[in-house]
């Protein structure tokens, strides 16, 4: 691998921890109103029952780790392995944890 390449997936990854870190900082209770997918369309009777302050920290928390694990599996599978499963691997350790995310933010739902 050549050192372009290995700036340029750098480069990549630090950018897409930086969205996922602001996501994860940018989004409050004020806006959550507007920002959340889900949460937007309830009505604010379901917005009442709903423990947005929960989570709200269980959202950052899990998007400020999968920032952080992703790209230390980035990091030692290119150290061990070649840009292709370095990326795969990326891209895995971001999609599965996803189902997870959704399955434990509803038990923040209070119906």
């Amino acid at each position: 691998m050549d050192k372009t390449t290995l700036i340029i997936l750098s480069g990549t990854i630090v950018f897409v921890d930086i969205v996922f870190v602001a996501l994860a900082l940018g989004i409050n209770k004020n806006n959550a109103e507007y920002l959340l997918a889900g949460y937007n369309t309830m009505s604010k009777d379901d917005r009442d029952k709903f423990d947005i302050d929960g989570f709200l920290i269980f959202f950052k928390k899990f998007f400020i780790q999968i920032s952080i694990y992703s790209t230390l599996i980035f990091f030692v599978l290119i150290i061990l392995f070649d840009p292709v499963v370095s990326i795969v691997g990326y891209f895995v350790s971001i999609i599965l944890p996803m189902p997870v995310m959704l399955y434990m933010g509803n038990k923040f739902n209070n119906k």
